[in-house]
């Protein structure tokens, strides 16, 4: 890195950035759209990337988001890049809401029904990590219920990527392009004045 830190922060401070930014959330979030929206690629690619990210971090299956994004996005002709930044949907603050939901539309799609079966003790069973054990109360209802909610959410952000990503060419290509013109009467006027 061009400029690193001379003492390294903690495990806790980073820890505590990962939950809490140094600045604001919306900082951090205007932040990650610029380097999303200045990524190379068509504005399809970039959207498509940033909806198999944001797709595959509504999964319950944390660990394998980068890997499941850069997947969808290689198969559907997504960037890689902007499917890797798009897991950062899933985060401490949205996680609850995504799980939360997903866990209730795939218990009513499987059972017709919000409640499960039997109440879950999730700290027994993440304890023990007994996969039987947690896959048919717990992660398959959520595998599940991700799958609608998933494609929602990945359309919404597909369209709204798109339409930012061809907004911000064109305001570039613009800006370009008016800087091209001012240079070229500049060299026309020094040109003139040389000939004088």
């Amino acid at each position: 890195m061009l400029f690193r830190r001379r003492k390294p922060d903690s495990f806790y401070q980073r820890l505590r950035l990962w939950i809490w930014p140094r600045r604001s959330f919306q900082r951090s979030l205007q932040y990650m759209s610029k380097r999303v929206l200045r990524l190379t690629g068509s504005p399809h690619a970039i959207a498509a990337g940033v909806a198999a990210g944001v797709f595959t971090s509504i999964t319950p299956f944390l660990g394998f988001h980068i890997i499941f994004a850069a997947c969808i996005a290689y198969v559907i002709g997504g960037n890689l890049v902007a499917s890797t930044l798009a897991t950062g949907f899933a985060n401490p603050l949205t996680f609850p809401f995504i799980w939360g939901s997903t866990l209730a539309l795939g218990r009513f799609i499987l059972y017709g029904s919000f409640e499960g079966h039997k109440p879950l003790h999730i700290g027994h069973m993440l304890t023990h990590l007994r996969f039987d054990q947690l896959w048919d109360p717990l992660l398959k209802p959520m595998a599940v219920g991700s799958v609608p909610i998933g494609l929602l959410v990945a359309s919404i952000m597909y369209v709204i990527t798109y339409s930012a990503a061809s907004a911000f060419r064109e305001q570039r290509r613009k800006r370009l392009a008016e800087r091209a013109r001012r240079k070229a009467a500049a060299r026309g006027i020094a040109h003139g004045f040389a000939a004088e």
